[in-house]
């Protein structure tokens, strides 16, 4: 059984119920945040594995937790507010959501026979409301790639045969596989948080780590470590990309003169501006710029 449901016109969620007990669910969203319905979460595990994007997770210590490109997450879906952010604004992954009070009664059979234990799995990745994380490995990609690739009309049957393996594979995972759960603290996230928005707003400045860190309180070492958490990137890695971005924007929809761009999104040199659009785009910003006003010509 199948059921959609639109969170917007680009982001939505697709349900289907693969055992009594079992559902997996895709997740699309192009947002910054989305509020999950909340009125069954007690004794739920949820299998979390993320495509694209990055998901942040808010538990019940106030702690936080994030899934980035390839990584898996196993938790309690009562250990962890309602709401999820995405700190990139955009998240695509997959979700299955194991429901233990019905599978201690209904078991598929397949899974009796290989002396699965949900019971134990329970213990092993989620106890004292613990959570399991594990970062991006060539066993998961093999597990969840094919899950993004079902031909319709074997969708269903297919499904079924994941998730046994899926189930099988964390049957045999070893404890030691998943990373130390660190502590990352509301605080210190909310401090990273304002202080991309202000490096956003400002994008034409240059500010060194220090200079963030003093402004906003936080030691340089703490706004390194979370900035990265939060965000999966260095700040200088980040700040790169988006002045790119702004540049290669400018250059579709402006007139302005490559040397004014460059030097609009933070660059003093119209080389060094170049050097660094190319490794992003393949192209040099004239040829960017060509390309996109051929398109636009071709489709008038």
């Amino acid at each position: 059984m199948e059921k959609k449901k639109q969170i917007n016109r680009v982001s939505e969620m697709t349900v289907f119920q693969v055992y009594p007990g079992i559902e997996l669910i895709y997740n699309n969203f192009e947002v910054p945040n989305f509020d999950f319905d909340s009125h069954e979460t007690e004794n739920i595990m949820e299998i979390s594995h993320c495509r694209k994007g990055r998901v942040e997770c808010e538990l019940k210590d106030g702690t936080y937790l994030y899934l980035g490109e390839g990584d898996l997450g196993i938790n309690m879906m009562n250990n962890h507010a309602t709401a999820m952010d995405f700190p990139v604004k955009y998240y695509e992954g997959i979700s299955v959501n194991l429901y233990l009070d019905i599978l201690k009664d209904e078991l598929p059979e397949i899974l009796e026979g290989a002396f699965v234990d949900i019971r134990k799995m329970k213990e092993k990745f989620c106890s004292e409301n613990g959570c399991f994380i594990m970062r991006a490995t060539s066993q998961i990609e093999h597990i969840f790639s094919e899950l993004y690739k079902i031909p319709d009309e074997i969708k269903g049957a297919y499904l079924k045969v994941k998730v046994i393996e899926l189930l099988l594979f964390m049957s045999v995972l070893d404890q030691s596989m998943g990373e130390k759960k660190e502590s990352y603290h509301k605080c210190h996230v909310e401090t990273v948080k304002k202080i991309r928005t202000h490096l956003v707003n400002h994008y034409g400045t240059r500010y060194t780590i220090d200079e963030l860190a003093k402004e906003y309180c936080i030691s340089p070492t703490t706004l390194k470590v979370y900035f990265k958490e939060v965000f999966g990137t260095t700040i200088a890695s980040y700040m790169k990309s988006y002045r790119m971005k702004k540049g290669a924007a400018l250059l579709r929809n402006t007139h302005d003169s490559i040397s004014d761009i460059a030097y609009s999104v933070g660059y003093e040199s119209q080389s060094k501006f170049a050097i660094t659009f190319k490794e992003l785009y393949d192209m040099s910003p004239l040829e960017y710029r060509k390309k996109c006003s051929f398109h636009e010509n071709k489709e008038d």
